[in-house]
C-alpha cells in the first residue's frame, strides 16, 4: 500500500505538469514526511552527499565537454566527409554515412543528442539537395543518434551504474558489440529498402580513387585515435572512466587545435553548455536518490519480489512488462528520469530473478533509445527536426518507424542470446 502511495504521488505531480526531477523529489519528500514527519528528512544530507560525492559521476561533465568541443568546432563535417567514400556505393549510398558517422561520433560523445546534432547539421542539407527521401534521411539520422548512449562511453550507463553499483568498464564493454550490431541492422534495413525502392536514394556509380580514400582516411583518423585513447585506457585498466574522460577532453582540444578550430569563444560556449547539461543530469541523480531512499523505506521492492514469487512470474514475462512500462513512460519522460524511477524499485526483483545486472544495463539503455524516438517527447526527433527548416517533426517520426521496429526486434534478440552483451565483459576485468 505504501508503495502505491509514493508512486501515486509521483504520477500525480507529473500529470499535474511538474518537471520530472522536481516531481521525483517532491514525491520522495512528501512520502517521508507522511510516514515520519520532518524527522524523516534527517538522513537526506547523507543520502544526497553520498550521491553527489562520487568520483564516477565526475566523468559525466568530462564526456559532455569532449563532445561539445568537437561539436562546436564543426569537425563533424570532416568525420562525415571522411566516412562517406567508404559506404556511398552501397544500396542507400550516403544514408550509411549517417549510421557509420553516428557510430563513430557516439564513441566520443557519450550521448544521443550531441550525436544526432553533429550528423544532422551536416547530412540533412547535403542529402536533401542530392534527392534522397527526406523521411528516410531523417529517420536514419534519428536512429543513428540513439547509438550515442549504447556505444561507449555512455552517460546513461554511468547513471545506471550509480543506482546498481555495477562496473562502468564492464557496462561499456557490454554495450560495444550490441551497438555495432544494431548499427549493422540499421544499415541492413537501409540496403533492403533502397534495393526494393530505388527512388528512395540515388545510385552513386562514381569510381573511387586511392587519393580520395587516402584523404577520407585522414579525416577519420583523428577521431579513431581519440576513441582508442579514451576506450583503450579504460579497457586496458590504465585509467578509470573519469580519468579517461579528462584525457578525452585534452584530446578533443588537440584535434580542434590541429585543424585550427580551437579558440577562446569555442571553449567558453562549450563550458557553458557542459555546465548546463551536467547540472541538469546531476540534479536528476540527486533527486532520484531521495526517491530511491523513500521507496526503500516503503518496501516497494520487497513487495514486488514477493508478488513475483507468489505469481511464479518468469524472467521473460518480467522483461516484457518492463518493456511496456518503459514504452509508456517514454511518451512523456526523458531517459534518465525513467532509469532513476524504475531501476531502484525493481533492483531487488532483478536479483531475485537472477537477471545479470550488466546485461540488464544494456537492455535498459536500448529501452531508453526507444523512448528517445517516441513522440510526443522523443528528444532525438526534435534534435533532427531542428537541424533543418526543410524537415518537419512528422517527417522524422514517420522516418523512424522502421528503425523503431528494428530496435524492438533487437531487444528480443538480446533476450534470446544474452551473450551478445556479455561476451566482451567476460574477457575484461571489472
Amino acid at each position: 500500500m505504501e508503495g502505491i502511495l509514493i508512486f501515486g504521488l509521483l504520477v500525480g505531480l507529473i500529470v499535474g505538469g511538474m518537471w520530472v526531477q522536481f516531481a521525483v523529489a517532491g514525491a520522495g519528500l512528501t512520502y517521508l514526511w507522511l510516514i515520519k514527519g520532518f524527522s524523516g528528512w534527517k538522513a537526506l544530507g547523507i543520502v544526497s552527499w553520498g550521491s553527489a560525492n562520487s568520483f564516477t559521476l565526475a566523468a559525466i561533465p568530462l564526456f559532455i565537454l569532449m563532445a561539445e568541443i568537437l561539436l562546436g568546432s564543426g569537425l563533424s563535417s570532416r568525420l562525415y566527409n571522411g566516412v562517406s567514400p567508404f559506404v556511398r556505393r552501397l544500396p542507400g549510398g550516403l544514408l550509411h554515412t549517417n549510421i557509420a558517422g553516428s557510430g563513430i561520433f557516439a564513441a566520443i560523445s557519450g550521448g544521443s543528442a550531441p550525436t544526432a546534432a553533429a550528423m544532422s547539421t551536416v547530412a540533412l542539407p547535403e542529402l536533401s539537395a542530392r534527392g534522397y527521401n527526406i523521411r528516410l534521411v531523417s529517420g536514419s539520422l534519428a536512429a543513428g543518434g540513439t547509438l550515442g548512449i549504447l556505444i561507449p562511453p555512455s552517460i546513461t550507463m554511468i547513471i545506471y551504474s550509480t543506482f546498481t553499483e555495477t562496473s562502468i568498464a564492464q557496462l561499456f564493454s557490454a554495450g560495444m558489440l550490441p551497438g555495432i550490431l544494431l548499427a549493422a541492422f540499421y544499415s541492413g534495413l537501409i540496403m533492403i529498402r533502397c534495393s526494393l525502392n530505388r527512388d528512395l536514394a540515388p545510385v552513386d556509380k562514381s569510381k573511387l580513387t586511392f587519393k580520395e580514400l587516402y584523404h577520407a582516411a585522414l579525416d577519420v583518423f583523428p577521431f579513431l585515435i581519440l576513441i582508442f585513447i579514451v576506450l583503450g585506457s579504460i579497457y586496458g585498466g590504465i585509467a578509470t572512466p573519469t580519468e579517461a574522460g579528462a584525457v578525452g577532453v585534452l584530446g578533443a582540444m588537440l584535434v580542434a587545435a590541429i585543424y585550427g578550430r580551437l579558440h577562446l569563444k569555442l571553449l567558453q560556449q562549450a563550458l557553458v553548455r557542459t555546465i548546463s547539461m551536467s547540472g541538469n543530469i546531476l540534479f536528476i541523480v540527486f533527486t532520484s536518490m531521495i526517491f530511491a531512499y523513500a521507496t526503500t523505506l516503503s518496501g516497494a521492492g520487497e513487495t514486488l519480489v514477493n508478488y513475483l514469487q507468489d505469481a511464479d512470474v518468469s524472467r521473460f514475462a518480467f522483461l516484457i512488462v518492463i518493456m511496456v512500462i518503459f514504452a509508456i513512460l517514454g511518451c512523456f519522460m526523458e531517459g534518465l528520469g525513467m532509469i532513476a524511477i524504475i531501476v531502484p524499485v525493481i533492483f531487488p526483483a532483478l536479483n531475485a530473478l537472477d537477471i545479470n545486472l550488466i546485461w540488464f544495463g544494456v537492455f535498459v539503455v536500448i529501452l531508453v533509445e526507444l523512448g528517445q524516438l517516441t513522440p510526443p517527447l522523443g528528444v532525438i526527433l526534435f534534435v533532427v527536426a531542428s537541424s533543418s527548416n526543410k524537415v518537419k517533426v512528422e517527417d522524422v517520426v514517420m522516418g523512424t518507424l522502421p528503425f523503431f521496429i528494428v530496435i524492438v526486434g533487437f531487444l528480443f534478440l538480446l533476450m534470446a542470446f544474452p551473450e551478445i552483451a556479455l561476451y566482451l565483459p567476460s574477457l575484461t576485468v571489472g
